[in-house]
């Protein structure tokens, strides 16, 4: 396994995710989500814990990177395809899961964390790979 594209693929995932999220989540979506709460009303924080988003942002990026390092992903549109695969799984997954469980969550602010991950994964995707393609050597 190539360790610095990995490690290179991860951090740059990582920062992505975070900026990304930052961008989508809270300033675009913001007031759409605390307008489609379940019925456990609006239970944001007033201030995320910023260490635990750092991490969890960073766990996301090597996850991917991992991913791609395994399959051999190294171009845009390989990294926009897979990205919006794995983001459209994993959030159907998780938000199929927690709405089953919990009343945080409703069927329209579900739709649109499944559609806002698989789009931000798409696009975390795309740089992530064109980053870690970098340096190739042409044939």
């Amino acid at each position: 396994m190539d360790l610095k594209k990995l490690f290179m693929g991860g951090i740059v995932a990582g920062i992505l995710y975070f900026l990304l999220g930052w961008l989508i989540y809270g300033m675009l979506l913001t007031n759409f989500m605390n307008n489609h709460t379940g019925a456990a009303g609006n239970i944001m924080k007033t201030e995320p814990d910023f260490l635990y988003l750092a991490i969890g942002n960073l766990a996301m990026g090597f996850m991917l990177a991992y991913v791609f390092v395994k399959s051999s992903v190294s171009s845009m549109v390989g990294g926009f395809i897979t990205g919006a695969v794995l983001g459209l799984l994993i959030s159907v997954g998780y938000d199929c899961m927690i709405y089953a469980t919990t009343t945080t969550l409703s069927k329209t602010a579900m739709a649109a964390d499944v559609a806002a991950a698989t789009v931000m994964t798409a696009v975390v995707g795309a740089i992530t790979a064109m980053v870690m393609g970098m340096g190739k050597k042409a044939a």
